[in-house]
């Protein structure tokens, strides 16, 4: 049975068409059948456009120019998301932490990607926070991990796989996160694909 995916995404997307090519490499026993950014230059709407996958640009900004919450707009885009019936919600780059007014429409269905290991640099600016603690010696590696969204905390949801990136003398800040992007590919993908074995 292929699974529906709908992906929210905030920048460049490549996580995204990882996801787009391991559907089509049959990798993945799913689809992509929603994709939505907040930002209306994120390179993620362009790359679905391109696999044919419909698009959402969905601007928090109207939403407090016009005096209503977060929340507001949090309902209006679960509804959105939920005219594609998606099996999944996958956060790949998603710049927003969502309410209960998003979360609370797909219960253990929401899966998020972020650049850190479990506990360890929440919130924007992970790879840069851990390159920065690197250089003051407090770590040698940091790390990627694939968590579910039961609620608004911040990264802090249930780790469903979680890989260690060994940070390098070598390593300059574009250096480590071209690696860590990389790694970002192969565990959202293996992550995935798991719970679709489970689901």
């Amino acid at each position: 049975m292929t699974a529906n995916l709908a992906v929210l995404a905030s920048g460049n997307g490549s996580n995204l068409q990882a996801i787009l090519d391991a559907c089509t490499a049959k990798t993945l026993a799913a689809r992509v059948v929603f994709v939505v950014s907040n930002r209306r230059d994120a390179r993620a709407l362009d790359r679905a456009e391109i696999a044919g996958v419909p698009t959402l640009y969905h601007p928090l900004k109207w939403y407090t120019e016009t005096g209503r919450t977060r929340e507001d707009y949090d309902a209006d885009l679960a509804g959105h998301v939920l005219q594609y019936k998606p099996d999944w919600v996958i956060l790949a780059g998603w710049m927003h932490v969502l309410s209960m007014a998003f979360l609370r429409h797909f219960p253990n269905r929401v899966i998020n990607l972020h650049p850190a290991l479990p506990g360890q640099f929440p919130g924007v600016n992970a790879i840069e926070r851990a390159y920065e603690a690197f250089g003051r010696g407090e770590i040698t590696e940091t790390g990627i991990m694939v968590h579910y969204v039961p609620d608004t905390g911040v990264d802090t949801g249930p780790v469903i796989a979680s890989l260690s990136v060994p940070i390098l003398a070598s390593d300059s800040l574009e250096s480590l996160t071209e690696r860590m992007h990389a790694a970002e590919h192969r565990l959202l993908i293996e992550a995935i694909a798991g719970q679709l074995g489970n689901s």
